[in-house]
């Protein structure tokens, strides 16, 4: 996921100037800080729309080149956010109309992209542990790099796994990269993944990435949900996930999507 070390010094040299200088302690916590006010207020801040889910899901298969990934299926899901909160409708199963409920589905599938993962690092009751890495480019951004940790007593990541029937549920400590805008304190992109998960979810390791980016909803630019992606292991189970955010609008009572043939 990282690119190699000679790889770095060539985009070190084309930086601009201070691009290479760590900030001081004050200078990054305040950037924390900017970010923690723009996540706080993430939600609240956000029209109410309606967009396209297009998840494409993977099931592992060995081959003679290793562990690879073959594509299982694609879903197609009208996603509502609605006096912030989100409400996911399954509307197709490789192209083919389905009636079948979001959530019973088995398989990997998410939420919480719309601020609640966010609100969960950021908040102060999370107790946060914060750590500045370095500088990036993103999308022409200067942006800054932060690990962060949050132990499992101070968690809100709820981590499940099974089937419908028999889930297993716990909450767990987690961990991940930040990527927060320098100029405005937004993040554009963050990874999380759980702690030392429970023996009896059965999972060994499960690594999710939300990248953000701007999409206009009636006629102003949000930073949405761009794209995510899940991958998880464990002793019964392997998945992969790549999410698609599609075609914004903004929320009305009549409001309709085109849900076409999935690309």
């Amino acid at each position: 996921m990282r690119r190699a070390f000679v790889t770095a010094i060539v985009i070190l040299v084309g930086c601009p100037p201070g691009w290479t200088q760590r900030p001081s302690d004050a200078e990054a916590s305040a950037l924390i800080e900017k970010g923690r006010a723009k996540a706080l207020d993430y939600a609240r801040s956000l029209p109410d729309f309606v967009c396209t889910e297009a998840i494409r899901r993977f099931a592992p298969f060995e081959s003679q080149s290793g562990h690879m990934w073959r594509h299982a299926d694609t879903l197609t899901v009208r996603l509502s956010y609605f006096q912030q909160k989100e409400e996911h409708k399954l509307v197709a199963i490789n192209d083919k109309p389905s009636d079948r409920k979001y959530e019973e589905l088995a398989g990997v599938t998410g939420m919480g992209e719309f601020g609640a993962t966010l609100l969960a690092i950021f908040h102060t009751a999370s107790e946060t542990s914060f750590q500045w890495k370095g500088w990036r480019t993103v999308r022409g951004r200067k942006a800054a790099l932060y690990t962060y940790s949050v132990d499992v007593a101070h968690s809100r990541y709820k981590l499940s796994n099974g089937v419908v029937g028999h889930i297993h549920q716990a909450v767990v400590g987690f961990r991940g990269e930040l990527e927060i805008d320098s100029a405005t304190g937004q993040v554009l992109q963050f990874t999380y993944l759980p702690d030392q998960i429970p023996k009896e979810l059965d999972l060994f390791y499960t690594l999710t990435t939300v990248d953000y980016d701007f999409a206009d909803v009636g006629g102003r630019d949000y930073l949405l949900p761009a794209r995510s992606e899940t991958e998880m292991h464990g002793r019964l189970v392997a998945a992969r996930s790549v999410t698609d955010f599609r075609e914004y609008h903004k929320f009305a009572a009549d409001s309709a999507v085109d849900f076409g043939p999935v690309k």
